[in-house]
């Protein structure tokens, strides 16, 4: 653990203490400032790690590092291409700076959020593993900047409109699923008919992202739809490039507005909280990790500006309107 600085009773100089890589370090800052202690203390277990005093932190390679990641039941997506990269290096021999350029060479075309979401997360989350079993010291560093760019939801209306006019009947029951469910594409191709139980009016929703699983209620809708799909293949089996394409091709024929696969996602949290459902009972639905995520990222403004006269809409003025 981190090394803390204390008072013996009676001292005005402040003592460190504490266990870095099974090694226990204790004795005295010198100082009667807190402060300048905290900083003296800081330095020191810098130049612990720096020296590398028990040799683990050289010692530490990161296939080793990698295997002890996923030996512990991490996600492994995303790790391949880093194993790859880093074959031949150490833990000491990474930093902050030399994981963003791996990232730039790995993903020379990609935009930020996947650099930071395919190497800068998953590489310090291995590290900071290792850091917890003290076998190196733990990294922090800045994600390359993404702008933020607001995704406009799906309504039913929108699903509706784009169900008609889809040419192909898997299409037009994913884009159904994607909103009745709150799933993500990757997570809606993978549904199997196995997964689908129509006595509980459920399916298993296998979450790529978080990596973990859910159950999913199936609204009346998408379970009839559901219902109504051949039996002799997989309801989506369809590569992701198919089922875009397909997709860009429904938005321009209905000649609505092109919205992703992901504005379903937003659709369904901004529906439900239109409806009055809660931001903690939307989160666990559509298998948000957080509501505090749900609430920043997916619920969205209502822009009619004269909202404000729902303050005013009582019980007994609707009961007067209405003679």
């Amino acid at each position: 653990m981190p090394l803390k600085i204390y008072r013996r009773p009676g001292s005005t100089v402040w003592q460190y203490r504490g266990t870095l890589a099974g090694n226990r370090l204790r004795g005295s800052t010198g100082a009667s400032d807190k402060e300048t202690a905290q900083r003296i203390a800081s330095e020191i277990e810098n130049k612990f790690w720096k020296r590398g005093l028990d040799g683990k932190e050289k010692a530490l390679t990161w296939p080793k590092a990698v295997a002890l990641y996923l030996g512990a039941g991490k996600p492994s997506r995303f790790v391949a291409p880093l194993v790859k990269h880093w074959r031949d290096a150490t833990i000491a021999d990474m930093n902050a700076g030399s994981i963003r350029q791996s990232a730039i060479d790995l993903y020379p075309n990609a935009k930020n959020s996947t650099r930071n979401r395919q190497v800068l997360v998953p590489t310090l989350a291995i590290i900071n593993h290792c850091a917890e079993l003290q076998l190196c010291p733990p990294l922090r560093m800045k994600r390359f900047k993404v702008e933020t760019k607001i995704k406009k939801p799906v309504t039913l209306e929108w699903i509706n409109a784009f169900r008609r006019h889809s040419d192909r009947t898997d299409i037009g029951v994913l884009a159904l699923f994607l909103f009745a469910t709150g799933a993500r594409i990757s997570e809606a191709l993978a549904v199997r008919w196995v997964d689908v139980d129509f006595k509980t009016r459920t399916v298993l929703i296998r979450q790529s992202k978080l990596g973990n699983e859910r159950i999913a209620h199936l609204p009346a809708d998408i379970f009839l739809a559901l219902a109504n799909l051949p039996r002799d293949r997989e309801p989506f089996a369809i590569a992701y490039t198919t089922a875009r394409d397909a997709w860009d091709h429904t938005c321009a024929s209905a000649g609505i507005e092109h919205l992703t696969f992901h504005s379903c996602r937003h659709g369904f949290a901004t529906a439900l909280h239109d409806k009055g459902v809660g931001v903690k009972t939307i989160a666990k639905a559509g298998g948000w990790k957080s509501a505090q995520h749900l609430f920043n990222t997916y619920l969205h403004a209502d822009e009619d500006p004269t909202v404000t006269d729902r303050l005013f809409d009582t019980d007994e003025k609707k009961d007067a309107e209405n003679g």
